[in-house]
């Protein structure tokens, strides 16, 4: 069971597990050699035996509700690069920023913008034939996240033009051509070691010589940011070096407590009301007769052994846990990362208590964007969509240390 206002002093095994990036086995581990012992009427962990863990006192450290009356100074504008359906942006205005231009190469993503904010100016092109030297105003933030791809190694220093053709470049030029005071680059946790470790140090030296401080990278853990998923996003801040003495960017506290698939589902902190029915993706019979055997935060070893061998076939005689076969989210824990189709068998996404594919409301709100933000286009695109987005607040909580950022600029003459 996971904290709640009243329970906030207690963990469950599971969530004290994810919380500190450990294996569910480890936990086990120290509970049989007695260095957690569970309450005897609940089987729940009190925060006196896990407080020494840094996550566990960020959490009662938050300062969370004093980084929410960060305002900014002025009006700062943003410049959004691979925008989607509008996760970051959304998230950026939720903070303060003022989008200036939005790029997006996907119709359908592109018609979901339009339609939430007809006043964004939603630029639909390939991000290779943007002319960002066109943009007249001063630009204080660019953000966006580039896709990793895997760079070529001609030469023996890699620098801004050996890096052409890939998407990573296009963003590079929009900060060589806009020079924003920041920018804020966002990516799978996958790209700390791609190419064991040389995309990234290609990306570092580039980031360096078009004149930008980069902080050190973090990985942002979804969960933390009142978000009920345990995505991971690589985090990649550059503070301009002219103006990289002048103030320090600190990262985003946790919120106080962890969010659950059911605060996303019901009313409560994150919502006002229980989330709306709405379209999805549907299991085939007999696929749905097997599903309805898994439980709750279950997968596919906890079918019977006839049905683990129907369900994975030959998957079955392979090694690997293949955790995301046949998974069934829980109420009580946050959501497994979003994934494009909730219904594919590698990355399965189902409903907690029916037997069901998460509808699409269901995976906007685990990605905690408003009930008022609309998703255009077919139901595969708007899965597409909401699965490779960056979470609201998570985004919001990201945006209010960028205006802090900005704000300590302005005030020590920076600007």
């Amino acid at each position: 069971m996971y904290q709640t206002k009243q329970q906030s002093d207690f963990f469950s095994a599971k969530m004290l597990a994810d919380i500190l990036s450990l294996p569910k086995k480890s936990i086990e581990s120290r509970i049989n050699k007695g260095i957690l012992v569970p309450c005897p009427d609940t089987g729940l962990f009190h925060k006196d035996q896990v407080i020494h863990h840094k996550e566990i006192q960020s959490l009662y450290e938050s300062k969370w509700k004093q980084e929410l009356k960060i305002t900014p100074n002025r009006t700062y504008n943003l410049v959004e690069l691979f925008a989607g359906c509008g996760g970051l942006a959304l998230g950026l205005e939720q903070a303060g920023f003022k989008s200036i231009l939005l790029n997006e190469v996907d119709k359908h993503a592109c018609n979901t913008l339009r339609y939430n904010r007809p006043d964004w100016n939603v630029v639909e092109s390939d991000i290779a034939d943007v002319d960002f030297t066109l943009i007249q105003d001063n630009v204080d933030v660019l953000t966006g996240g580039f896709p990793c791809q895997t760079f070529s190694y001609a030469g023996n220093r890699m620098g801004f033009e050996d890096t052409r053709g890939t998407l990573f470049f296009e963003m590079a030029r929009a900060i060589k051509e806009l020079q924003p005071k920041v920018f804020l680059a966002e990516n799978v946790r996958a790209l700390l070691t791609h190419e064991n470790g040389r995309t990234l140090n290609i990306i570092k030296d580039v980031i360096d010589k078009l004149g930008y401080h980069l902080v050190t990278p973090k990985v942002c853990r979804a969960m933390f940011y009142k978000v009920p998923q345990k995505r991971e996003r690589l985090i990649l801040i550059g503070i301009r070096k002219d103006l990289s003495n002048n103030s320090d960017f600190i990262w985003p506290s946790p919120y106080s407590r962890i969010m659950t698939v059911k605060d996303a589902f019901k009313a409560g902190e994150l919502y006002e009301t229980d989330v709306n029915k709405s379209r999805g993706q549907k299991y085939p019979e007999r696929k749905r007769e097997i599903m309805s055997h898994v439980p709750q935060g279950g997968y596919w070893r906890d079918l019977g052994i006839d049905l683990q061998k129907e369900y994975m076939k030959g998957s079955f005689y392979l090694g690997g846990g293949k955790t995301g076969m046949a998974r069934r989210l829980s109420m009580s824990e946050p959501s497994l990362t979003l994934t494009c189709t909730p219904a594919q068998k590698q990355t399965e996404r189902c409903h907690p208590l029916e037997t069901r594919p998460l509808q699409i409301r269901e995976y906007a709100r685990i990605q905690t964007f408003p009930d008022s933000w609309e998703f255009q286009g077919p139901i595969t695109s708007i899965y597409k969509q909401i699965g490779n987005a960056v979470p609201v607040n998570m985004a919001a909580a990201l945006g209010r240390s960028l205006v802090k950022l900005l704000n300590d600029m302005e005030t020590r003459g920076a600007g």
